[in-house]
Protein backbone atom coordinates (compact mmCIF):
# COMPACT_ATOMS: atom_id res chain seq x y z
CA UNK A 1 0.00 0.00 0.00
CA UNK A 2 1.58 3.64 -0.49
CA UNK A 3 2.14 4.83 2.20
CA UNK A 4 0.75 8.45 3.24
CA UNK A 5 1.51 8.37 6.83
CA UNK A 6 3.03 11.47 8.48
CA UNK A 7 6.52 12.11 8.72
CA UNK A 8 6.04 15.17 11.32
CA UNK A 9 4.11 15.34 14.29
CA UNK A 10 2.49 18.75 14.02
CA UNK A 11 0.31 19.57 16.88
CA UNK A 12 -1.00 22.35 15.71
CA UNK A 13 -2.77 20.62 12.72
CA UNK A 14 -6.24 19.62 13.29
CA UNK A 15 -7.06 19.39 9.95
CA UNK A 16 -5.05 16.58 8.02
CA UNK A 17 -6.51 12.91 8.95
CA UNK A 18 -3.24 11.64 10.71
CA UNK A 19 -3.02 14.93 13.39
CA UNK A 20 -7.21 14.76 13.45
CA UNK A 21 -6.63 10.85 14.34
CA UNK A 22 -3.33 11.61 16.69
CA UNK A 23 -5.40 14.66 18.83
CA UNK A 24 -8.73 11.98 18.94
CA UNK A 25 -7.06 9.36 20.26
CA UNK A 26 -4.69 10.75 22.68
CA UNK A 27 -7.80 12.52 23.98
CA UNK A 28 -10.05 9.44 24.09
CA UNK A 29 -7.19 7.59 25.94
CA UNK A 30 -6.96 10.83 28.07
CA UNK A 31 -10.47 10.03 29.24
CA UNK A 32 -10.45 6.25 29.63
CA UNK A 33 -7.22 6.08 31.71
CA UNK A 34 -9.30 9.32 33.96
CA UNK A 35 -12.54 6.83 33.77
CA UNK A 36 -10.42 3.78 34.95
CA UNK A 37 -8.78 5.36 37.98
CA UNK A 38 -11.60 8.01 38.63
CA UNK A 39 -12.25 6.13 41.66
CA UNK A 40 -9.01 5.37 43.20
CA UNK A 41 -8.81 8.98 44.82
CA UNK A 42 -11.78 8.42 46.33
CA UNK A 43 -11.25 5.11 48.03
CA UNK A 44 -11.03 6.61 51.66
CA UNK A 45 -14.49 7.91 51.25
CA UNK A 46 -15.46 4.19 49.49
CA UNK A 47 -13.65 2.16 52.13
CA UNK A 48 -15.69 3.81 54.97
CA UNK A 49 -19.40 3.95 52.87
CA UNK A 50 -18.97 0.32 52.24
CA UNK A 51 -16.76 -0.89 55.05
CA UNK A 52 -14.12 -2.33 52.77
CA UNK A 53 -11.01 -4.34 53.88
CA UNK A 54 -7.23 -3.80 53.12
CA UNK A 55 -7.54 -7.46 51.25
CA UNK A 56 -11.08 -5.99 49.76
CA UNK A 57 -9.64 -3.43 48.50
CA UNK A 58 -6.30 -5.19 46.94
CA UNK A 59 -8.69 -7.70 44.92
CA UNK A 60 -10.49 -4.83 43.66
CA UNK A 61 -7.53 -3.16 42.22
CA UNK A 62 -6.36 -6.74 40.88
CA UNK A 63 -9.71 -7.08 39.36
CA UNK A 64 -9.74 -3.29 37.75
CA UNK A 65 -6.47 -4.48 35.64
CA UNK A 66 -7.02 -7.45 35.35
CA UNK A 67 -9.82 -8.03 33.20
CA UNK A 68 -7.64 -5.54 31.01
CA UNK A 69 -5.21 -8.46 30.21
CA UNK A 70 -7.77 -9.99 28.05
CA UNK A 71 -9.58 -6.77 26.90
CA UNK A 72 -5.81 -5.90 25.30
CA UNK A 73 -5.82 -9.17 23.40
CA UNK A 74 -9.13 -8.33 21.95
CA UNK A 75 -8.60 -4.86 21.10
CA UNK A 76 -5.21 -5.88 19.22
CA UNK A 77 -7.24 -8.53 17.45
CA UNK A 78 -10.17 -6.56 16.60
CA UNK A 79 -8.05 -4.13 15.16
CA UNK A 80 -6.01 -5.83 12.69
CA UNK A 81 -9.38 -7.57 11.45
CA UNK A 82 -12.55 -4.37 11.76
CA UNK A 83 -9.99 -0.79 12.34
CA UNK A 84 -8.67 1.00 15.26
CA UNK A 85 -12.18 3.96 14.19
CA UNK A 86 -14.92 1.48 14.80
CA UNK A 87 -13.22 -0.70 17.80
CA UNK A 88 -12.05 2.42 20.08
CA UNK A 89 -15.70 4.03 18.83
CA UNK A 90 -17.33 0.73 20.32
CA UNK A 91 -15.15 0.27 23.79
CA UNK A 92 -15.33 4.15 24.56
CA UNK A 93 -19.54 4.03 24.21
CA UNK A 94 -19.81 0.71 26.07
CA UNK A 95 -17.12 1.43 28.31
CA UNK A 96 -19.04 4.47 29.87
CA UNK A 97 -21.98 2.63 30.89
CA UNK A 98 -19.94 0.84 34.38
CA UNK A 99 -18.45 3.63 34.94
CA UNK A 100 -21.76 5.50 35.27
CA UNK A 101 -23.24 2.78 37.44
CA UNK A 102 -21.14 1.81 39.64
CA UNK A 103 -22.35 4.47 42.12
CA UNK A 104 -25.25 1.48 42.26
CA UNK A 105 -22.94 -0.65 44.09
CA UNK A 106 -23.79 -1.61 47.57
CA UNK A 107 -21.41 -4.05 49.15
CA UNK A 108 -18.26 -5.60 48.21
CA UNK A 109 -19.20 -7.71 45.70
CA UNK A 110 -21.42 -5.53 43.49
CA UNK A 111 -18.67 -3.03 43.84
CA UNK A 112 -15.78 -5.86 42.60
CA UNK A 113 -18.17 -6.54 39.44
CA UNK A 114 -18.17 -2.30 38.90
CA UNK A 115 -14.51 -2.25 39.33
CA UNK A 116 -14.10 -5.74 36.99
CA UNK A 117 -16.42 -3.82 33.85
CA UNK A 118 -14.76 -0.30 34.20
CA UNK A 119 -11.04 -2.56 33.61
CA UNK A 120 -11.84 -3.37 29.94
CA UNK A 121 -11.43 0.27 29.13
CA UNK A 122 -7.82 0.01 30.06
CA UNK A 123 -7.61 -1.60 27.05
CA UNK A 124 -8.05 1.59 24.71
CA UNK A 125 -4.34 1.81 25.37
CA UNK A 126 -3.70 -0.80 22.59
CA UNK A 127 -6.12 0.86 19.99
CA UNK A 128 -4.66 4.13 20.72
CA UNK A 129 -0.66 2.88 20.29
CA UNK A 130 -2.01 1.13 17.00
CA UNK A 131 -3.87 4.01 15.39
CA UNK A 132 -0.86 6.24 15.47
CA UNK A 133 1.74 3.39 14.39
CA UNK A 134 -0.36 3.59 10.74
CA UNK A 135 -0.45 7.26 10.94
CA UNK A 136 2.73 8.18 11.07
CA UNK A 137 6.19 7.52 9.24
CA UNK A 138 9.47 5.46 11.10
CA UNK A 139 10.95 8.82 11.50
CA UNK A 140 8.43 9.83 13.91
CA UNK A 141 6.37 7.39 14.98
CA UNK A 142 8.36 6.68 18.71
CA UNK A 143 8.01 10.32 19.36
CA UNK A 144 4.08 10.36 17.79
CA UNK A 145 3.07 6.68 19.85
CA UNK A 146 4.92 7.78 23.19
CA UNK A 147 3.23 11.38 23.10
CA UNK A 148 -0.17 10.28 21.94
CA UNK A 149 0.30 7.61 24.97
CA UNK A 150 1.84 9.49 27.24
CA UNK A 151 -1.07 12.28 27.18
CA UNK A 152 -3.28 9.70 27.56
CA UNK A 153 -1.55 8.12 30.64
CA UNK A 154 -1.70 11.95 32.12
CA UNK A 155 -5.45 10.67 32.68
CA UNK A 156 -4.23 8.58 35.58
CA UNK A 157 -2.69 11.56 37.12
CA UNK A 158 -5.16 14.13 36.43
CA UNK A 159 -7.71 12.15 37.91
CA UNK A 160 -6.28 11.84 41.23
CA UNK A 161 -5.87 15.82 41.53
CA UNK A 162 -9.44 16.47 39.56
CA UNK A 163 -11.75 13.58 41.44
CA UNK A 164 -11.68 14.56 44.54
CA UNK A 165 -12.23 18.48 43.77
CA UNK A 166 -15.31 16.97 41.71
CA UNK A 167 -16.51 15.18 45.04
CA UNK A 168 -15.70 18.86 47.24
CA UNK A 169 -18.52 20.17 44.94
CA UNK A 170 -20.99 17.51 44.96
CA UNK A 171 -20.72 18.02 48.54
CA UNK A 172 -20.83 21.63 49.01
CA UNK A 173 -24.24 21.51 46.95
CA UNK A 174 -25.90 19.40 49.85
CA UNK A 175 -25.07 15.78 49.19
CA UNK A 176 -23.53 13.58 51.56
CA UNK A 177 -20.31 11.55 51.40
CA UNK A 178 -22.25 8.18 50.46
CA UNK A 179 -23.99 9.65 47.83
CA UNK A 180 -21.31 12.06 46.65
CA UNK A 181 -18.92 9.67 45.09
CA UNK A 182 -21.71 8.38 43.37
CA UNK A 183 -22.86 11.16 41.57
CA UNK A 184 -19.44 11.89 40.82
CA UNK A 185 -18.59 8.83 38.68
CA UNK A 186 -21.48 10.52 36.75
CA UNK A 187 -18.85 12.92 34.88
CA UNK A 188 -16.34 10.74 33.08
CA UNK A 189 -18.80 8.29 32.30
CA UNK A 190 -20.43 10.89 30.16
CA UNK A 191 -17.50 12.09 28.53
CA UNK A 192 -16.73 8.70 27.41
CA UNK A 193 -20.09 8.56 25.64
CA UNK A 194 -19.68 11.68 23.94
CA UNK A 195 -15.97 11.07 22.65
CA UNK A 196 -16.70 7.67 21.56
CA UNK A 197 -19.92 9.25 19.55
CA UNK A 198 -16.95 11.90 18.05
CA UNK A 199 -14.52 8.76 17.00
CA UNK A 200 -16.54 6.75 14.70
CA UNK A 201 -18.01 10.26 13.12
CA UNK A 202 -14.23 12.10 12.93
CA UNK A 203 -11.43 9.76 12.68
CA UNK A 204 -10.19 7.18 9.58
CA UNK A 205 -8.57 3.76 9.88
CA UNK A 206 -5.68 4.79 7.52
CA UNK A 207 -4.16 7.60 6.40
CA UNK A 208 -6.10 6.53 2.92
CA UNK A 209 -9.51 5.81 3.92
CA UNK A 210 -11.40 3.43 6.43
CA UNK A 211 -10.58 -0.69 6.43
CA UNK A 212 -13.37 -1.35 4.30
CA UNK A 213 -12.99 0.48 1.34
CA UNK A 214 -9.36 -0.32 0.95
CA UNK A 215 -9.98 -3.62 1.53
CA UNK A 216 -12.41 -3.11 -1.37
CA UNK A 217 -9.26 -1.83 -3.22
CA UNK A 218 -6.81 -4.47 -2.64
CA UNK A 219 -4.76 -2.06 -0.31
CA UNK A 220 -5.08 -3.87 2.85
CA UNK A 221 -5.28 -7.45 3.72
CA UNK A 222 -8.35 -9.35 3.54
CA UNK A 223 -9.54 -10.53 6.91
CA UNK A 224 -8.78 -14.05 5.87
CA UNK A 225 -5.24 -12.99 5.34
CA UNK A 226 -4.59 -11.77 8.99
CA UNK A 227 -6.22 -15.06 10.67
CA UNK A 228 -2.64 -16.29 11.61
CA UNK A 229 -1.24 -12.97 12.62
CA UNK A 230 -1.84 -13.71 16.50
CA UNK A 231 -0.71 -17.10 16.56
CA UNK A 232 2.70 -14.97 14.72
CA UNK A 233 2.97 -12.75 17.13
CA UNK A 234 2.89 -14.73 20.02
CA UNK A 235 5.33 -17.03 19.01
CA UNK A 236 7.95 -14.79 18.59
CA UNK A 237 10.23 -14.18 21.38
CA UNK A 238 10.81 -10.62 21.04
CA UNK A 239 7.36 -10.12 21.05
CA UNK A 240 7.31 -11.84 24.53
CA UNK A 241 10.43 -10.33 25.87
CA UNK A 242 8.69 -6.52 25.27
CA UNK A 243 5.47 -7.78 26.87
CA UNK A 244 7.70 -8.47 29.89
CA UNK A 245 9.65 -5.27 29.88
CA UNK A 246 5.92 -3.60 29.47
CA UNK A 247 4.78 -5.53 32.34
CA UNK A 248 7.81 -3.65 34.68
CA UNK A 249 7.15 -0.68 33.78
CA UNK A 250 3.25 -0.20 32.98
CA UNK A 251 3.07 -2.43 35.48
CA UNK A 252 4.80 -0.21 37.73
CA UNK A 253 2.58 2.83 36.58
CA UNK A 254 -0.71 0.81 36.82
CA UNK A 255 0.16 -0.13 40.75
CA UNK A 256 1.05 3.95 41.51
CA UNK A 257 -1.90 5.22 40.06
CA UNK A 258 -4.05 2.76 41.94
CA UNK A 259 -2.11 2.87 45.59
CA UNK A 260 -0.73 5.93 45.53
CA UNK A 261 -3.76 8.04 47.56
CA UNK A 262 -3.95 5.34 50.07
CA UNK A 263 -0.03 5.60 50.36
CA UNK A 264 0.33 8.56 50.93
CA UNK A 265 -2.94 9.03 53.19
CA UNK A 266 -1.79 6.07 55.66
CA UNK A 267 2.04 6.34 55.99
CA UNK A 268 2.06 10.40 56.04
CA UNK A 269 -1.46 11.51 57.47
CA UNK A 270 -2.19 13.85 54.17
CA UNK A 271 -5.97 14.26 54.11
CA UNK A 272 -8.14 13.44 50.64
CA UNK A 273 -7.45 16.43 48.42
CA UNK A 274 -3.70 16.42 49.31
CA UNK A 275 -3.03 12.98 48.97
CA UNK A 276 -4.42 13.32 45.82
CA UNK A 277 -2.60 15.93 44.60
CA UNK A 278 0.77 14.71 45.80
CA UNK A 279 -0.13 11.00 43.84
CA UNK A 280 -1.29 13.15 41.04
CA UNK A 281 2.19 14.25 40.34
CA UNK A 282 2.96 10.37 38.74
CA UNK A 283 0.42 10.86 36.62
CA UNK A 284 1.43 14.17 36.05
CA UNK A 285 4.92 13.06 34.71
CA UNK A 286 3.30 11.98 31.64
CA UNK A 287 3.09 14.80 30.03
CA UNK A 288 6.57 15.27 28.98
CA UNK A 289 8.02 11.83 30.27
CA UNK A 290 6.86 9.20 28.03
CA UNK A 291 7.24 11.68 24.59
CA UNK A 292 11.03 12.34 25.91
CA UNK A 293 11.55 8.15 25.77
CA UNK A 294 9.47 8.33 22.31
CA UNK A 295 11.95 11.08 21.20
CA UNK A 296 15.22 9.78 22.47
CA UNK A 297 14.30 6.17 21.04
CA UNK A 298 13.60 8.39 17.38
CA UNK A 299 16.98 9.87 17.92
CA UNK A 300 19.22 6.92 19.18
CA UNK A 301 16.98 5.08 16.14
CA UNK A 302 18.86 7.92 14.05
CA UNK A 303 22.14 7.09 14.77
CA UNK A 304 22.40 3.95 15.61
CA UNK A 305 18.80 2.03 14.00
CA UNK A 306 16.44 -0.66 15.85
CA UNK A 307 19.25 -1.94 17.91
CA UNK A 308 20.33 1.52 19.82
CA UNK A 309 16.43 1.84 20.10
CA UNK A 310 16.66 -1.66 22.30
CA UNK A 311 19.38 -0.33 24.51
CA UNK A 312 17.75 2.54 25.16
CA UNK A 313 15.00 1.04 26.43
CA UNK A 314 17.05 -1.75 28.63
CA UNK A 315 19.28 1.42 29.81
CA UNK A 316 16.04 3.61 30.98
CA UNK A 317 14.56 0.55 32.75
CA UNK A 318 17.00 -0.30 35.03
CA UNK A 319 17.27 3.03 35.99
CA UNK A 320 13.99 3.02 37.21
CA UNK A 321 14.32 -0.23 38.67
CA UNK A 322 17.44 1.32 40.73
CA UNK A 323 15.56 4.04 42.31
CA UNK A 324 11.95 2.65 42.90
CA UNK A 325 14.64 0.13 45.50
CA UNK A 326 15.73 3.74 46.86
CA UNK A 327 12.18 4.88 47.23
CA UNK A 328 11.38 2.10 49.52
CA UNK A 329 13.53 3.01 52.13
CA UNK A 330 12.56 6.83 52.43
CA UNK A 331 10.10 8.06 55.53
CA UNK A 332 10.32 11.72 55.18
CA UNK A 333 7.50 13.53 52.86
CA UNK A 334 9.54 15.72 50.88
CA UNK A 335 11.89 13.54 50.23
CA UNK A 336 9.39 10.52 48.87
CA UNK A 337 7.66 12.88 46.69
CA UNK A 338 11.26 14.20 44.80
CA UNK A 339 12.10 10.58 44.25
CA UNK A 340 8.68 8.96 43.42
CA UNK A 341 8.72 12.03 40.73
CA UNK A 342 11.95 10.61 39.71
CA UNK A 343 11.19 7.01 39.43
CA UNK A 344 8.13 8.34 37.62
CA UNK A 345 10.64 10.19 35.06
CA UNK A 346 12.23 6.79 33.95
CA UNK A 347 9.81 4.36 34.32
CA UNK A 348 7.37 6.55 31.99
CA UNK A 349 9.98 6.95 29.71
CA UNK A 350 10.66 3.28 29.48
CA UNK A 351 6.64 2.66 28.62
CA UNK A 352 7.33 5.42 25.60
CA UNK A 353 10.45 3.58 24.11
CA UNK A 354 9.40 0.16 24.30
CA UNK A 355 6.26 1.12 22.17
CA UNK A 356 9.03 3.35 19.57
CA UNK A 357 10.45 -0.70 19.28
CA UNK A 358 6.56 -2.80 19.03
CA UNK A 359 5.72 -1.15 15.52
CA UNK A 360 9.04 -3.02 13.50
CA UNK A 361 8.69 -6.08 15.18
CA UNK A 362 6.13 -7.34 13.32
CA UNK A 363 4.30 -4.99 10.65
CA UNK A 364 1.69 -7.58 9.60
CA UNK A 365 0.52 -8.56 12.56
CA UNK A 366 0.72 -4.95 14.62
CA UNK A 367 -2.21 -4.84 16.11
CA UNK A 368 -1.72 -8.52 17.44
CA UNK A 369 1.80 -7.35 18.92
CA UNK A 370 0.26 -4.34 20.23
CA UNK A 371 -2.19 -6.03 22.44
CA UNK A 372 0.35 -8.83 23.70
CA UNK A 373 3.03 -5.96 24.77
CA UNK A 374 0.41 -4.34 26.24
CA UNK A 375 -0.93 -7.26 28.27
CA UNK A 376 1.73 -7.49 29.80
CA UNK A 377 1.66 -3.68 31.41
CA UNK A 378 -1.24 -5.42 32.94
CA UNK A 379 0.15 -8.72 33.85
CA UNK A 380 2.59 -6.96 35.69
CA UNK A 381 -0.08 -4.48 37.25
CA UNK A 382 -2.10 -7.93 38.58
CA UNK A 383 0.89 -9.25 39.74
CA UNK A 384 2.34 -6.15 41.68
CA UNK A 385 -1.47 -5.90 43.20
CA UNK A 386 -0.93 -9.20 45.14
CA UNK A 387 2.75 -8.21 46.04
CA UNK A 388 1.06 -4.67 47.72
CA UNK A 389 -1.65 -6.89 49.28
CA UNK A 390 0.21 -9.36 51.00
CA UNK A 391 3.51 -7.22 51.64
CA UNK A 392 4.13 -3.70 54.12
CA UNK A 393 4.91 -0.73 51.53
CA UNK A 394 8.66 -0.67 52.22
CA UNK A 395 9.40 -4.62 50.88
CA UNK A 396 6.36 -4.30 48.32
CA UNK A 397 8.46 -1.43 46.48
CA UNK A 398 11.92 -2.61 47.59
CA UNK A 399 10.59 -6.27 45.61
CA UNK A 400 9.37 -4.25 42.96
CA UNK A 401 12.18 -2.46 42.02
CA UNK A 402 14.50 -5.58 41.73
CA UNK A 403 11.84 -7.07 39.40
CA UNK A 404 12.02 -3.97 37.18
CA UNK A 405 15.72 -3.99 36.89
CA UNK A 406 15.66 -7.78 35.97
CA UNK A 407 13.22 -7.08 34.05
CA UNK A 408 15.90 -4.70 31.76
CA UNK A 409 17.90 -7.25 30.86
CA UNK A 410 15.31 -8.78 28.37
CA UNK A 411 16.56 -6.12 26.36
CA UNK A 412 19.40 -8.67 25.66
CA UNK A 413 16.95 -11.21 23.53
CA UNK A 414 15.18 -9.13 20.73
CA UNK A 415 17.27 -8.61 18.05
CA UNK A 416 16.82 -7.57 14.49
CA UNK A 417 18.11 -9.41 11.12
CA UNK A 418 20.28 -7.16 9.21
CA UNK A 419 17.98 -7.29 6.47
CA UNK A 420 15.33 -5.98 8.76
CA UNK A 421 17.92 -2.79 9.79
CA UNK A 422 18.82 -2.10 7.11
CA UNK A 423 15.05 -1.82 5.47
CA UNK A 424 14.20 0.17 8.30
CA UNK A 425 17.12 2.23 8.04
CA UNK A 426 16.06 3.10 4.67
CA UNK A 427 12.61 3.91 5.22
CA UNK A 428 13.83 6.11 7.82
CA UNK A 429 15.42 7.60 5.85
CA UNK A 430 13.17 8.44 3.09
CA UNK A 431 11.21 10.03 6.12
CA UNK A 432 13.37 12.23 6.99
CA UNK A 433 13.65 13.39 2.94
CA UNK A 434 10.31 13.75 2.90
CA UNK A 435 9.92 15.93 5.99
CA UNK A 436 13.18 17.99 4.88
CA UNK A 437 10.88 18.44 1.17
CA UNK A 438 7.40 19.49 3.07
CA UNK A 439 9.49 21.57 4.88
CA UNK A 440 10.96 23.42 2.13
CA UNK A 441 8.06 23.85 0.31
Amino acid sequence: MKTAKAVRLDLLDFKSVQMRTFHLTWFAFFLSFFAWFGIAPLMPVVRHDLGLTKEQIGNCIIASVSITILGRLLMGWLCDRIGARRTYSALLILGSLPVMAIGLAHDYTSFLLFRLGIGVIGASFVITQYHTSVMFAPNCVGTANATSAGWGNLGGGITQMVMPLVLAAVLSCGADAALGWRLSMLFPGIALLITGLAYYRFTKDFPEGNIDELRRQGLVPQRAEAKGSFRAAIMDPRVLALAVMYAASFGTELTIDNVAALYYTDQFHLNLVRAGLVAGLFGFMNIFARSLGGICSDWFAHRGGLRSRVRFLGIVLFMGGTVITAFSQIKVLPEAIAVMVTFALFIKMANGANYSVVPFVNKKALGAVAGIVGAGGNVGGMLFGFLFRQQSYASAFFYLGCFVMLAAGMSLFIRFSAEHEQDSKKAFHAARVQKLQTAAV
